[in-house]
């Protein structure tokens, strides 16, 4: 109950805002889930060495990219640009607090990992908003993602013996990875029925088959930052879901492997 509510909770706001809301009020919706995100990543990077307001203001850097998004829809070059920024914000905060910190470059290179993982990757989320038919790609990468997660874990949890990555998550499993591919596939089609795009359902089917297996990779790099984070979830804000990382880590690979398959294909 612990999962399922919030489950259902989060899955029904983000279908509303998709389907009713405007390309600005996503984008400021993904400032303010870049900004728990990045707060998230910074609690997690930097545990016991950051004041209050480093809280605040690393965040806000981090999330550059996400901020330069909002002009997405008539330049695709703007993440890019926000990523400089954040780059420039970062090297600037490892400056100025140069001598407070005993490892700057620790620092600066854990800063850095959080820009890309937290900002660039979650830019992209936005810019795929701003595509024609963004909302309704949006809407089937979830369900790509979302049924990848639920078909790996039901025929894990059922047949799974061979271990995937054990060093990394002791709990996947290839049976389990295999599983994933189906539930993700099986879930693009199905979404694809009722969300159109304009694209053929053979597409579809490719598609939900590489962008699966980008989400298990992007689930399999926040657990490699945890790891090496020493933390068992990015956050406790959702309760059993963890924190908003572990809820969108699947999409920040998925989400740039469909923007730049979109934009470069002519979809």
């Amino acid at each position: 109950m612990k999962r399922t509510v919030p489950g259902i909770l989060l899955a029904v706001g983000w279908l509303v805002l998709l389907t009713q809301g405007s390309f600005l009020l996503f984008w400021a919706v993904m400032v303010l889930i870049g900004l728990i995100g990045g707060r998230e990543y910074c609690t997690m990077a930097f545990p016991n060495s950051l004041y209050e307001t480093d809280r605040i203001i690393l965040p806000l850097v981090l999330i550059f990219p996400i901020f330069a998004a909002v002009f997405g829809q008539s330049r695709a070059a703007v993440s890019g640009f926000g990523l400089l920024l954040g780059l420039g914000g970062l090297l600037a905060y490892t400056i100025y607090h140069y001598n407070r910190f005993e490892n700057p470059l620790a620092l600066f290179y854990r800063g850095l990992l959080g820009l890309v993982f937290v900002g660039f990757l979650g830019s992209h989320l936005v810019l795929l908003r701003g595509l024609t038919d963004g909302a309704h790609w949006l809407i089937i990468l979830t369900a790509i993602t979302a049924g990848s997660d639920t078909g790996a874990y039901l025929i894990g949890s059922r047949w799974g013996r061979r271990k995937l990555c054990p060093s990394i998550s002791p709990n996947k499993t290839i049976e389990g990875g295999l599983g994933g591919l189906l539930g993700g596939v099986i879930s693009a089609v199905a979404l694809a029925q009722i969300f159109t795009v304009q694209c053929g359902s053979g597409t579809i089917l490719i598609l939900a088959f590489f962008l699966s297996i980008a989400g298990m990779l992007g689930d399999l790099l926040e657990s490699i930052i945890k790891r090496g984070y020493r933390t068992k979830d990015s956050g406790a804000l959702l309760g059993g879901h963890g924190g908003v990382l572990d809820r969108i880590d699947s999409l920040l690979l998925a989400g740039p492997l469909l923007y730049y398959i979109l934009i470069y294909s002519g979809f």
